[in-house]
């Protein structure tokens, strides 16, 4: 009943140590003993001897169904991955000498993607001769900063980048 798996965990034959400590389906210690003794009692039984820790003096061997527990293992991974968010990086461009309405429309969408939990970098791009007026475009990166104040706060100050300042806002632990 030799079954080669991935170098995950030590199954069956790949079991190398001269003892082992054994504990059974239910869980249940049954002690010290050679390690080709207790692949005889998980091959009596049908089931594999899994290698579930080698730090310990002797290594503690369990056994089980390698399938059933594999694919267990890679469910709670899955699971585990599920429930993690990565916050992206989502952007907001806008010129500098923007009107009331777009500002509005343009919070709107960084609160949205804040409140998403997202982070938002705020971009405002210069045109020519425009670039002589960074004063005004931090003014108004730093009035964005202060609107969205409730649920986020500056990561990164307004930074001048070549034609572009900006600035990343990150959302507020809850």
């Amino acid at each position: 009943m030799k079954k080669k798996y991935d170098n995950e965990s030590l199954v069956n034959e790949s079991i190398n140590y001269p003892q082992v400590r054994l504990i059974d389906y239910l869980g249940k210690q049954l002690g010290i003993c050679s390690s080709k003794e207790a692949m005889s009692i998980a091959s009596n039984q049908g089931l594999d001897l899994v290698m579930i820790s080698d730090k310990s003096n002797p290594p503690v061997c369990k056994i089980i169904d390698y399938g059933k527990y594999k694919f267990s293992q890679e469910k709670k991974a899955k699971e585990a991955k599920k429930k993690q968010h990565n916050a992206a990086i989502k952007e907001v461009k806008m010129r500098y000498k923007i009107e009331n309405h777009d500002y509005q429309v343009r919070l709107n969408q960084a609160l949205k993607f804040l409140q998403s939990g997202d982070k938002v970098k705020t971009t405002i791009t210069f045109r020519g001769r425009e670039v002589q007026h960074i004063n005004l475009a931090i003014e108004l990166l730093n009035k964005m900063a202060q609107d969205l104040k409730e649920i986020s706060i500056v990561q990164q100050i307004p930074i001048k980048d070549g034609k572009n300042i900006t600035m990343i806002l990150a959302p507020t632990k809850k």
